[in-house]
């Protein structure tokens, strides 16, 4: 069953200031989707280093994307994926493991606000940038 996948960028909003983008934002999360454990990582990073959150504050928005969205697990497949994707679209290497965690779980759509609006990747994940519409 394809479904959403969502980028780092797209899910920090929901904790920013940008009221405008945390209320897209909350919508397209509001109706489900998936996410890996490299996106929880780098939330935890950006939560903790550039947001400057308290931890306890941290584990609270884990929590509530935890509980919003299926997470799935980063395989050595996945990284192969990744890589072989990062070569084939030169994407960045952490782009396409995402991208990669993305076509494992079957989504046929990426939201993030960072990479190319539109883009096909393998013929069955289309990136689009929520935030687009509402610019």
């Amino acid at each position: 069953m394809p479904g959403s996948f969502f980028d780092t960028n797209v899910l920090l909003y929901i904790a920013s200031s940008d009221s405008a983008k945390a209320k897209r934002a909350e919508a397209v999360i509001g109706r489900g989707g998936a996410i890996s454990v490299q996106v929880l990582n780098e939330i935890a990073n950006v939560a903790r280093r550039k947001m400057r959150m308290s931890w306890q504050d941290t584990h609270v928005l884990l929590s509530l994307l935890r509980g919003l969205l299926t997470v799935h697990s980063v395989t050595v497949e996945t990284h192969e994926t990744g890589l072989a994707l990062a070569e084939r679209y030169n994407l960045s290497i952490y782009d396409a493991m995402i991208l990669a965690a993305a076509l494992d779980a079957d989504c046929d759509t990426l939201w993030s606000e960072d990479m190319q609006h539109g883009m096909t990747i393998d013929s069955r994940l289309r990136i689009a940038n929520p935030f687009r519409a509402a610019r």
